[in-house]
C-alpha cells in the first residue's frame, strides 16, 4: 500500500465530507436536518468501504478515480457545469428544509434511498468489472475493451448508475426544486458520453466492433 495514495485518498474523502456537509447544513441553518444525515450516510459510508477495498485490491484503479484533471477541453466545460449543478442543488435543498418550501412525503424519501443504494451497487459492480475506469477521458497504453458483465447490456453502465444516483440525491434530501435542477445531469452526461465515444473510437482498438455488438449506450432498448 502506497502511503502517498493513502494520504491523498483520505484527504479527498474528508474534504468531500466537510464540503458537502457545509453545503447542506449551513443553508439549513441547523444540524437537525435528518434528510441531510441520511444522505451523508448513504453517500459516504459505502464510499469509505469502496475506497478501502480499492486501496487493498486495486490501488491503480483508486489512483485513476482520484485523478480529476481532464485533458479534453470539452470535458472541462462539462465538469464546470456539473459542479455548478451540484452546488445549487445542495444549497437549495438546505434552504428548502430551513424555509419549508416544499415538504416531501416520507415514502418518496424511502423509495429514493432504495434507488440510491441499488445504483451504488451497480456502480460498484462496474468498478469491479472495469479496472481501466478513470474519472477522466483517456485511453491507457495497455487498455482493452471490456465486454463482460453489465458491459454486455450497455456500453456506459457507470453513467447509467450515476444518473439514478444523482437524480435520487435531491429526493433523499427532500427537495423538489433541487430535483428539477438535477434534471440537467442526464443532458450533461450525454454530452460527456458522446465526446468519450469519439476518443474511444479513435484510440481504443476493438471499440468500433464493440459498438456494433452492444447497441445501447445508457438504457437498454431505449438509447
Amino acid at each position: 500500500m502506497s502511503t502517498k495514495l493513502f494520504v491523498e485518498a483520505i484527504s479527498k474523502y474528508l474534504l468531500g465530507v466537510i464540503l458537502i456537509g457545509l453545503l447542506i447544513f449551513l443553508p439549513a441553518n441547523t444540524l437537525n436536518y435528518w434528510n441531510g444525515w441520511l444522505f451523508m450516510g448513504l453517500l459516504f459510508i459505502p464510499m469509505f468501504i469502496a475506497g478501502i477495498v480499492m486501496m487493498l485490491k486495486s490501488p491503480d484503479l483508486l489512483r485513476k478515480r482520484l485523478n480529476i484533471k481532464e485533458k479534453e477541453n470539452e470535458q472541462k466545460l462539462v465538469i464546470k457545469l456539473s459542479g455548478l449543478m451540484f452546488l445549487l442543488s445542495f444549497i437549495i435543498a438546505g434552504l428548502n428544509f430551513r424555509f419549508k418550501w416544499f415538504i416531501m412525503p416520507n415514502w418518496i424519501i424511502i423509495i429514493s434511498s432504495i434507488i440510491f443504494i441499488i445504483s451504488y451497487i451497480i456502480y460498484a459492480e462496474v468498478l469491479k468489472e472495469n479496472a481501466f475506469l478513470s474519472r477522466t477521458i483517456e485511453v491507457d497504453n495497455n487498455q482493452k475493451v471490456i465486454d463482460t458483465g453489465i458491459y454486455k447490456i450497455v456500453r456506459h453502465p457507470m453513467y447509467t448508475a450515476t444518473i439514478f444516483l444523482f437524480l435520487s440525491m435531491p429526493l433523499i434530501l427532500g427537495s423538489l426544486i433541487s430535483f428539477i435542477i438535477m434534471l440537467a445531469y442526464p443532458f450533461i452526461i450525454i454530452k460527456r458520453l458522446n465526446n468519450e465515444e469519439q476518443v474511444l473510437l479513435k484510440d481504443l482498438k476493438g471499440y468500433k466492433e464493440y459498438q456494433e455488438k452492444v447497441k445501447y449506450k445508457l438504457i437498454p432498448f431505449i438509447w
